[in-house]
């Protein structure tokens, strides 16, 4: 698995590079496994710039500007926070060079042993914050934001804690890789 997730990691960063585009993440059931699959990477320096671990629900809001009101009326496992927490990590990490040009990516889900209240183990939402030219014509886009697109995935993933929380990592390189590949 390490293997294949330094592949597509590697992949995402070479892409970014060349196209111009940075990396931000913000966690939740990953606790940072997202950022270690960049940082492991040579070179992932040009274009990752961090990640949020904001595992704590109140973080989420404080830090990352998800809707409380979401948050209160349905958790933290929530396509809709994906996508909050993603738009909120793109505009954390923006800088004036490179404003409109950071891609925020999320995680957020139930890693098990157990279900979370309704919320099985294994139900997982990987959330996206796009600059308006990487739009994936096949998800559930939400409105235009800051001139970045949200979207979000659902995720049933099967296995133990580990294998839920590593299963989420390589779905989100996987997911955009392909995107980036279909619009760099």
């Amino acid at each position: 698995m390490q293997d294949c997730c330094d592949d597509l990691a590697g992949r995402v960063i070479d892409i970014c590079r060349d196209s111009r585009f940075y990396l931000a993440a913000s966690e939740s059931l990953t606790g940072g496994l997202l950022a270690d699959a960049f940082v492991r990477i040579p070179g992932a320096s040009d274009v990752f710039l961090g990640s949020s671990v904001t595992y704590d629900i109140a973080a989420k809001a404080s830090v990352l500007s998800v809707n409380p009101n979401l948050l209160k009326m349905h958790g933290a496992v929530h396509p809709r926070v994906a996508e909050e927490m993603a738009l909120g990590t793109a505009r954390l990490y923006t800088q004036y060079d490179y404003e409109g040009r950071v891609i925020g990516m999320a995680t957020t889900g139930v890693a098990g042993p157990g279900p979370d209240g309704d919320n099985p183990a294994g139900l997982v939402y990987i959330g996206y914050a796009l600059p308006r030219r990487l739009i994936e014509p096949t998800a559930v886009h939400r409105e235009l934001v800051d001139d970045y697109r949200t979207l979000s995935y659902e995720l049933h993933l099967e296995g133990d804690r580990e294998q839920v929380r590593r299963g989420t990592v390589m779905r989100v390189l996987d997911r955009l890789n392909k995107t980036l590949m279909l619009y760099t």
